[in-house]
């Protein structure tokens, strides 16, 4: 496993349970806080209002940063889920 994130363009399969697909998923699975935030706050900067980020994280604190941080941002935290030690974390830019 790669100790890099990964943003990519299109979604890979990244979908949310409202159907809409992100339009960058960012795979931050390895890496600690701040970084998966960091590389979301990257990948918000060149999206459109909107569209959707979808975050890959193994860190135990990801989601309570992202809901800390869309408190504090225009962006909207769509849903989390966690599943075998991995939060998937998808945020709606505002």
């Amino acid at each position: 496993m790669s100790n890099q994130a990964d943003t990519a363009g299109t979604d890979g399969g990244a979908g949310t349970d409202s159907g809409k697909s992100a339009s960058a998923l960012i795979d931050a699975r390895g890496l600690n806080c701040p970084v998966p935030l960091l590389k979301a706050r990257q990948a918000l900067m060149v999206l459109a209002p909107g569209d959707l980020v979808t975050v890959l994280s193994t860190d135990p604190s990801s989601p309570s940063d992202f809901e800390a941080f869309c408190e504090e941002s225009a962006h909207e935290l769509v849903e989390i889920r966690e599943a075998d030690g991995i939060s998937r974390i998808t945020l709606k830019k505002g």
